[in-house]
């Protein structure tokens, strides 16, 4: 099993409505991101700089880096957009953050 951890960030005035979505996440979505390997796959938000903060863990035979060319996940991405910081594809400036620590 595999941690990740990066960080994304959200426009202003953004929160709720960045809550409210993935209250209503697509059941197909939730679907293929197990099926690509994602377990515990928690994001948090610091309110002063807007950044999205979230982790997850990959199992071993994940299919994680596949899932950029999924047509749920493109359809996802169109769909938050308008919310936060995106690349020309849609899909969301995403940072790698490297683990500097962990307790088990």
């Amino acid at each position: 099993m595999k941690r990740i951890a990066g960080k994304m960030k959200l426009f202003p005035g953004m929160r709720e409505e960045y809550l409210r979505r993935h209250r209503e996440i697509w059941p197909e979505l939730v679907r293929e991101l197990k099926a690509a390997g994602i377990s515990d796959y928690s994001i948090y938000l610091d309110e002063e700089t807007l950044t999205l903060f979230y982790t997850l863990k990959l199992a071993d035979d994940n299919s994680y880096a596949e899932l950029p060319r999924k047509a749920i996940m493109k359809k996802w991405w169109d769909h938050m957009k308008d919310l936060m910081e995106t690349n020309p594809d849609n899909s969301p400036v995403c940072i790698d953050l490297p683990e500097m620590f962990h307790l088990e």
